[in-house]
Formats: structure tokens, C-alpha cells, sequence
């Protein structure tokens, strides 16, 4: 006879249910699952209130997620979970960019530009240069290398949350690096910005006393064959928000000076207003 259920033996109890599930990685996660749970609920000693408390917050949770919005990405991000899983599955040993966490807005295909394009289809902002160069390991030029790009606006909204207010793909635009693995196109310096704080996760951000806020931030995604994609954010080095980001994204190399040029020569040639501000984005990726 199988043991049964006690408050001392529930954890026990429980992942032995489980002990003939087949795929060997299922059964590992869940059997942990269950054990960190139950450690959970001892350790507070969970309330019957506090427990449907819980429930109604995760079905709240998944009611306001939406084909925009994920709330559930949101409330991982928010617990430091998805820059966890982020870190854990990017290690790179300190020779390849550092990885940051995708974010709730790369909701769409970022369209297609020209290196020198202006992806700031809105008018809105300080002008930016932002350019870079993709590399391998040894420093070798990726050719061909594909940056995918995106930002919030000067207002702190994505295209995305603004459709009747911004023009679609507004600060959105995917680059091909040249044969040296140079990139570059014009933009606006990103804003800080608060992630959604209307639904469930905002309630618990101001339950805990915690600010919804994210430091002003572009977000990068680089690939070339044969060597590993990263998913990455550069960070505006004088942004509010840096040392509290709502999502824990801040890694201290991939905060940027974005310091001013007056050139009016050069920002004629560019096609941008003088004086302007300048952004470097180099990416360095691990072999595959």
C-alpha cells in the first residue's frame, strides 16, 4: 500500500505520483517542482484565504493577457525569473555579449531597413546615430551578420501599445551588416518607461512598494550562421532606474555613454540634425 497523505510526508506523498513518468527531464522538473511547493507553504504556513488569494491572482493574471500583452511574461519578469532562465541558458563565460531578457513588446516582425534608415517614423525624440559592428569571438567580422532592433518611443510606448497613436514598426527595424559586419541607422535616445501596471503585476508591485519603472534601453537581437543568436539590451548610462530596474535586466556591460557631437558637416551627411547624439552597439557572438 502506497503511504498516504500527512503534513510531515506531503512532498514525499506527492512526487512519488509521479515516479513513473516517463520522460526522464518531466519527471525531474516536476518531482522539484512539488518539493520547493510544499517547502513553500510549510515554510509561510499558507492560509486557506492567502491560497485562493493566489488563485484568483494567476486567473486574473491570465485574463489580462492578450495577442499584445503577456502578463504571465510580464509577472516572470517582474520575480527576476526570466532573466534567471536568460542567464542560465547564455553563459558566456565572459567572452560573448551578455544576454538580457526579450521583453513584452517584440510582439511582430520588425521590418526590413537600409543601414542609414531613420526607424523614428513618429518625429518624436533626440536625434540618435546608433552604430555597431558584429564579431566573432576572435574579432572576426560577421558579414551578413542580421540585427533586429526596437525601442519605446520618447512618450515611453512601444508601437505596439500605441496602435491609433504610432505609425506601425515605429522604432522598429531589422539591419544586415555589411561585409565588414558594420551596422548603422538613425533613431531617438530611448526613454525610460513603466512596464504595464494596470493589471495583476502592477498590484503587486504596489503592494510590495515597488516602482513598475525600466531604465531607458534598446533592444538588440543579433544572429549569423554558426554562431550562437543573443538577445540583449543596451542601457542609457544616464537613465534614471538603472540600479532598480523593474525585470532585473541591467548587466553593467551593456550600459552606454550616449554622449552629444556637434558636427554640422557630419550630421548633414547623415541626415540628421545638428547636434546629435551617438550610440555604439557592438556584438560580439559565441561560435554555435
Amino acid at each position: 500500500m502506497h503511504e498516504l497523505f500527512s503534513e510531515e510526508r506531503s512532498a514525499d506523498v506527492v512526487a512519488a505520483s509521479f515516479a513513473g513518468t516517463p520522460d526522464p527531464r518531466l519527471r525531474q522538473v516536476v518531482t522539484s517542482l512539488v518539493r520547493h511547493l510544499h517547502a513553500f507553504v510549510k515554510d509561510v504556513e499558507l492560509t486557506e484565504e492567502e491560497w485562493a488569494a493566489a488563485i484568483d491572482f494567476l486567473t486574473r493574471t491570465g485574463h489580462t493577457s492578450d495577442a499584445v500583452r503577456q502578463e504571465f511574461v510580464l509577472l516572470s519578469d517582474v520575480l527576476g525569473v526570466s532573466m534567471l532562465v536568460e542567464t542560465i541558458n547564455h553563459r558566456s563565460g565572459g567572452t560573448g555579449t551578455e544576454s538580457t531578457v526579450l521583453g513584452p513588446f517584440h510582439q511582430v516582425e520588425s521590418p526590413e531597413r537600409q543601414l542609414g534608415d531613420d526607424i523614428a517614423l513618429d518625429g518624436k525624440g533626440a536625434p540618435c546615430l546608433v552604430s555597431g559592428r558584429v564579431t566573432g569571438p576572435d574579432g572576426e567580422p560577421l558579414a551578413g551578420a542580421t540585427v533586429d532592433v526596437w525601442q519605446a518611443n520618447a512618450d515611453g510606448f512601444y508601437d505596439v501599445q500605441q496602435p491609433d497613436v504610432q505609425p506601425p514598426g515605429n522604432l522598429r527595424g531589422l539591419f544586415t551588416a555589411d561585409d565588414d559586419g558594420r551596422f548603422w541607422f538613425r533613431s531617438v535616445v530611448p526613454r525610460w518607461y513603466p512596464i504595464p501596471d494596470d493589471g495583476p503585476v502592477g498590484q503587486l508591485l504596489a503592494a510590495t512598494g515597488r516602482h513598475p519603472n525600466r531604465p531607458a534601453h534598446l533592444h538588440v537581437i543579433a544572429a549569423a550562421p554558426g554562431y550562437r543568436p543573443v538577445t540583449t539590451h543596451v542601457f542609457v548610462a544616464d537613465s534614471p532606474y538603472l540600479d532598480s530596474d523593474a525585470v532585473f535586466g541591467v548587466k553593467e556591460s551593456l550600459v552606454r555613454d550616449v554622449p552629444e557631437v556637434d558636427d554640422a558637416e557630419r550630421a548633414a551627411a547623415l541626415g540628421l540634425p545638428n547636434p546629435f547624439r551617438t550610440l555604439t552597439v557592438d556584438v560580439t557572438l559565441l561560435r554555435a
